[in-house]
């Protein structure tokens, strides 16, 4: 499997503000994740959809998610985002994160930590 056809593919839902799409087309169902801020960790694929899930229901608007870059080395790919939401309650919010992940033979995500990129 080619891991940088699926970041470029993973990263271009991400775009369009489809994360839960994302976690289910592309993680594996054993995959985990960890948040190096904010959100804490999931254990498997469904923990990290409902997470998802979750997060993408307060979302009012999103005002923009801009890809800066992508890096893939081996089966170990890092990707910068900015995303900038206004949420239901109006809160905003906008954040600038790396996100890493661990890619599997198969071309699925088992591995992905988040990491504030200011």
């Amino acid at each position: 499997m080619n891991i940088k056809d699926q970041v470029t593919k993973m990263d271009s839902v991400v775009s369009t503000g489809a994360v839960v799409d994302a976690v289910k087309q592309f993680f594996a169902d054993n995959a985990s994740t960890s948040d190096h801020g904010e959100g804490g960790t999931t254990t498997d694929k469904a923990a990290m959809v409902a997470k998802m899930e979750g997060f993408a229901g307060g979302i009012e608007k999103v005002n923009g998610i801009t890809l800066h870059h992508s890096i893939v080395e081996g089966n170990v790919s890092a990707s910068e985002f900015t995303f900038d939401f206004d949420m239901k309650g109006g809160s905003k919010i906008y954040w600038h994160e790396i996100i890493r992940r661990i890619w599997n033979d198969e071309g699925k995500v088992v591995h992905e930590e988040y990491f504030n990129a200011e």
